[in-house]
């Protein structure tokens, strides 16, 4: 499948910056030849901020993140699900996907390798691949989650691709100070992807199911 043939992409991020931090730049690739990106943050993971901020800041955070990433507001779906008790959400959740597909119709979706450890993670991996098991499925990759991951389809991208995802990952103003959220290590992963796939920049997915 080339992205020439997909008009409609549906983005299921666990928390918000999930998916800036798995695909932004692929995101903004698809943004900027005309295809529709809707990108949905299953929680905004009030229980994990720092002391003292907003419970809604994640959520205020996203809307700007994946703005930068060209990402029109009222394609911006967001539920609130106790972060790290989605699990406990299984069927709620697999019937939000079920009425998201029979809304959207998306030809490719985006969810979190099949390899993550984290148990949001693994929740919306496993309930997408129920929902979306005659649609495109690629799982991205955060490489501190996954214990392995398969490098299977890679997407070149351009220096504004990746810039637009290191400048989506400034507005995570609650973040700072990960090192996954660095402007050197999103760059050092982007260079390492386009040396294994001979390019100078890009982002690295795994293929879960594939409709040619």
């Amino acid at each position: 499948m080339l992205f020439n043939d997909v008009n409609r992409v549906l983005v299921l991020a666990p928390h918000t910056d999930d998916g800036e931090l798995g695909m932004g730049g692929t995101i903004h690739k698809l943004l900027s030849m005309g295809k529709q990106v809707i990108y949905v943050a299953f929680s905004t993971a009030g229980k994990s901020l720092p002391a003292g901020m907003a419970n809604d800041t994640l959520k205020v955070e996203v809307k700007h993140a994946t703005g930068k990433l060209g990402i029109e507001e009222q394609n911006l779906i967001i539920y609130d699900y106790e972060v790290r008790e989605l699990n406990y959400a299984r069927q709620q959740i697999l019937e939000a996907l079920i009425a998201l597909r029979a809304q959207l119709h998306p030809d490719i979706v985006f969810v979190p390798s099949l390899h993550d450890v984290h148990q949001d993670h693994q929740t919306i991996a496993q309930e997408a691949v129920r929902a979306f098991k005659n649609t495109t499925l690629l799982g991205y990759e955060l490489i501190w989650n996954n214990l392995t991951f398969n490098t299977q389809c890679f997407v070149e991208l351009s220096e504004d691709d990746l810039r637009a995802k290191q400048e989506a990952l400034h507005e995570y103003h609650s973040q700072h100070g990960r090192m996954y959220m660095s402007d050197e290590f999103v760059r050092s992963l982007a260079v390492t992807r386009g040396v294994q796939a001979g390019v100078p920049l890009a982002e690295v997915f795994e293929v879960i199911r594939l409709f040619l």
